[in-house]
């Protein structure tokens, strides 16, 4: 006889507790506990999945110095981009889970991902879409693969059924948050449920070594909705980002147990699909016969990948009382920081300006190297003087007016090479152990914002 019994989840963390609490003692938020019912089953078996993989693991203790290591066989995708953000590829019995933006592209990137994989067995399990909204999708990325299967469910029993019948090599679900587990009753969506139907599949990729991708959804405030031991169960997180008005995704990697999580890709979205940016700097930078004024190229980092953005600057005359500082991918208490440095070290009159600041793109930078190319921006705009033709910038600038020195910048000067630009202007801090007879840009250093000035202007 299943026995029924209530208990309250913290809808921020998933701290358990058996009566309401105001304050969680997890992680401290207030007013964040709700009821949920739950249903124990004493007769409940754990899934059993060694007929599906043919061994079943032996558990016993070890000594470290007798396990042989060996490298991890991966499954490389026919998107270089989502090789680069999983380290490589995709490894066998992971668990990755992929969050974003209601609209953002999660669904059309890895249905084209499991579409493009025509070796294997991919199981693409959906409890948002029907199979026909499915197979509408597929018609527009033009992919045919015979190999590739749909499940429009939602309870774990019946997918898991289904699973065992097929016995794919790959699962896609789409999306975590819509599942159910008939073993707890509470509605889909809720703490408890995310957490046993994530656990559900968990086991079921250990197990049997079955790579196992999880679309989740993300909180109005960013955060990836469900518990926070969603993101601790799984082996990777990747933050799939972008404005919408945009045609431009970047796919983040948050965590990885697997590769690095510095690395990002850079997409572009088209009718047919998500196309992978192999060499983002070109598409960032606005191809323009005229020199304009306010226009500055940064040589900026995104992660591991060097690339060089367009900064925009307008500074116009201010109508009102209070001058307006409006930003657009870039920190707004940043710009106001470099303003002041202008107005104490330069003699500028920002006070009575208006300042409009774009990172072209749509891209929102937080490298500290922009700096140089936003004060540069800046200056060009209000002097109105277009700055000179294929020449980028690098550099941080502290409050006392110096250019301060940025890291990696031999990969930002070798991208601005690549890119065919004559000239890049970086801190002469930087000049400690790097060699400038291997590029064959020239590379011009300078220490102090009024250095900076004289040469361009």
């Amino acid at each position: 006889m299943a026995k029924t019994k209530s208990a309250f989840f913290c809808s921020n963390c998933g701290y358990e507790s058996a009566k309401w609490v105001g304050k969680c003692p997890s992680c401290q938020q207030w007013n964040t506990f709700i009821e949920e019912l739950i249903t124990k089953d004493s007769k409940l078996a754990e899934t059993n999945w060694k007929n599906y993989s043919g061994t079943k693991k032996e558990t016993s203790i070890i000594a470290i110095n007798e396990v042989v290591s060996q490298e991890e066989e991966r499954l490389r995708t026919a998107d270089a981009e989502l090789n680069r953000v999983l380290g490589g590829g995709i490894i066998a019995g992971s668990l990755v889970l992929i969050a974003g933006e209601p609209g953002i592209g999660k669904s059309t990137l890895f249905l084209q991902t499991g579409l493009m994989l025509k070796d294997i067995t991919v199981l693409y399990i959906s409890g948002e879409e029907s199979q026909q909204q499915i197979k509408l999708r597929a018609d527009r990325l033009k992919i045919d693969n015979p190999n590739f299967y749909l499940l429009t469910e939602t309870y774990t029993q019946s997918i898991f059924q289904e699973i065992k019948k097929l016995r794919p090599q790959l699962v896609i679900v789409d999306s975590i948050q819509t599942l159910q587990s008939t073993f707890i009753e509470s509605s889909p969506g809720s703490v408890s449920q995310v957490r046993e139907c994530a656990a559900e599949f968990q086991r079921f990729a250990k197990e049997t070594n079955t790579p196992v991708f999880l679309i989740g959804h993300i909180t109005k405030e960013g955060a990836i909705a469900g518990p926070k031991i969603l993101e601790h169960m799984v082996d990777t997180v990747l933050q799939f980002e972008g404005d919408r008005h945009y045609a431009y995704r970047i796919l983040r990697t948050l965590k990885n147990r697997f590769g690095s999580t510095d690395e990002l890709g850079i997409y572009e979205m088209t009718n047919e699909g998500m196309r992978g940016i192999h060499n983002p700097s070109d598409v960032l930078i606005t191809q323009k016969e005229d020199q304009l004024s306010g226009i500055a190229i940064a040589a900026t980092i995104e992660g591991m990948r060097p690339l060089l953005i367009e900064v925009q600057a307008l500074v116009t005359q201010s109508v009102y009382g209070t001058p307006q500082r409006t930003v657009s991918g870039f920190d707004l208490r940043r710009l106001q920081l470099l303003l002041a440095v202008l107005e104490k070290r330069g003699g500028f009159h920002f006070g009575v300006r208006d300042v409009f600041l774009n990172i072209a793109g749509g891209l929102k930078v937080e490298d500290p190297s922009i700096d140089l190319a936003v004060l540069c921006a800046l200056l060009s705009s209000y002097e109105d003087v277009a700055l000179p033709h294929r020449v980028c910038f690098a550099g941080e600038i502290g409050l006392s007016g110096e250019i301060r020195a940025v890291n990696r910048i031999e990969q930002r000067i070798a991208e601005a090479e690549k890119l065919g630009f004559e000239k890049i202007l970086v801190s002469k801090y930087n000049q400690k152990g790097l060699n400038n007879q291997k590029f064959n840009i020239e590379v011009l250093s300078m220490g102090r914002v009024e250095e900076v000035y004289k040469y361009l202007f």
